[in-house]
């Protein structure tokens, strides 16, 4: 990285402005609510500027960057559900009914089921999901993002789709 502060700051501040955005709708599928979301993006951008000297370029920084991000969704979504123990209420009922209110969703009835269908999903295979048919990214960079298998990450997606087909289906007969 850069010898001098303000060099290193001025890359991260490019760093920031080239991947919040990706990084953010990245979150917001997994945790739906735009506050969290955001307040996860800053979290991992804090993650990488404390971590900056640990890159070791053994993957993309692109693939680094999602890492975080998606371990930031994953152990948020961790607590949530942690926090709602006792309650009769589970964490997919809450975000659906979170994106029913949400001003920023403007899709139609039909993406509003697909969304809610995604919800119902375990975490990792909406992960999944997310990352393939929303950000299309290749089964190799997620294998990298997620440590996992490129077989695993099929199996995975494969059954995200199927399961949504039948959510979607039962709900339009």
């Amino acid at each position: 990285m850069a010898r001098f502060p303000k060099e290193k700051e001025r890359a991260f501040a490019m760093l920031i402005k080239k991947y919040q955005q990706r990084l953010y709708w990245h979150l917001r599928k997994m945790v739906i609510v735009h506050e969290d979301a955001d307040d996860l993006l800053q979290n991992t951008f804090i993650k990488v500027w404390q971590n900056l000297e640990n890159f070791r370029g053994d993957s993309s920084f692109y693939t680094w960057l999602y890492r975080i991000a998606t371990n930031e969704a994953l152990n948020h979504l961790n607590k949530k559900r942690a926090e709602l123990i006792n309650s009769p209420d589970d964490l997919e009922y809450l975000l659906s009914d979170k994106l029913d209110m949400d001003p920023l969703f403007s899709g139609d009835e039909i993406q509003s089921r697909l969304q809610k269908s995604i919800l119902s999903l375990p975490d990792k295979q909406r992960l999944v999901f997310n990352m393939k048919y929303f950000d299309d990214i290749k089964y190799e960079e997620m294998a990298e993002i997620l440590d996992t298998s490129v077989g695993a990450l099929k199996a995975s997606y494969f059954h995200a789709v199927r399961k949504i087909e039948s959510l979607i289906k039962q709900e339009l007969f």
